[in-house]
């Protein structure tokens, strides 16, 4: 057994959970989509469960190295490149169809209430989100891009309260208006100095 052979399962696992949801993503669809057999699954993972957090943090490592990419871009204005973090997920959705919305959102809506494992860990992956932008709003705070009177912390989980909110009309609606929405008002009212 390799580690290449658990990334292949978490991989095609998240992609499938992504789609379909995690209670309705069967073992075996994901064994079938990643090519292994059932004992390779019981090797890497103690049950489903255990499965999902690794989701989570597969997840969490891909949003850790677009924030890398995106928001830690110090040669832009703070502001622009939380714009343009915003903008590659809309881009993505509208890529997608306006379907799936965020892997994080979706598992929490899912099994926030109902695992302690799952809520905890999902808490972590939206806190060290928050933790991103709220770095990125207190640098656009010190460059006077951003009022002084704005607690960046209760910011930026409001923003995250607001994009997962856009999310969810997006996925109804299945189309980028909500999204728009979200970009308009955070961008244009909410986020001005």
């Amino acid at each position: 057994m390799s580690e290449e052979t658990k990334k292949r399962i978490i991989e095609a696992g998240a992609e499938l959970i992504h789609t379909k949801g995690f209670n309705n993503t069967g073992l075996q669809d994901i064994l079938k989509a990643a090519g292994v057999p059932k004992g390779s699954f019981y090797f890497y993972f103690k049950n489903k469960e255990d499965f999902g957090i690794e989701v989570v943090n597969h997840y969490a490592q891909f949003f850790r190295a677009l924030i890398s990419d995106i928001l830690n871009d110090e040669s832009r204005p703070p502001l622009e490149r939380l714009q343009s973090f915003f903008r590659w997920f809309y881009n993505y959705f509208e890529s997608h169809g306006y379907r799936r919305g965020c892997p994080i959102g979706n598992l929490g809506q899912e099994m926030g209430d109902l695992s302690t494992a799952f809520q905890l860990r999902l808490q972590q992956s939206i806190d060290g989100l928050a933790a991103a932008l709220k770095k990125v709003l207190l640098e656009a705070q010190r460059n006077g891009d951003l009022a002084h009177n704005v607690d960046c912390g209760e910011m930026a989980y409001f923003i995250i309260s607001a994009w997962q909110g856009a999310m969810i009309r997006m996925k109804v609606m299945k189309n980028g208006e909500p999204l728009k929405l979200f970009h308009k008002y955070v961008f244009t009212q909410l986020l001005r100095s």
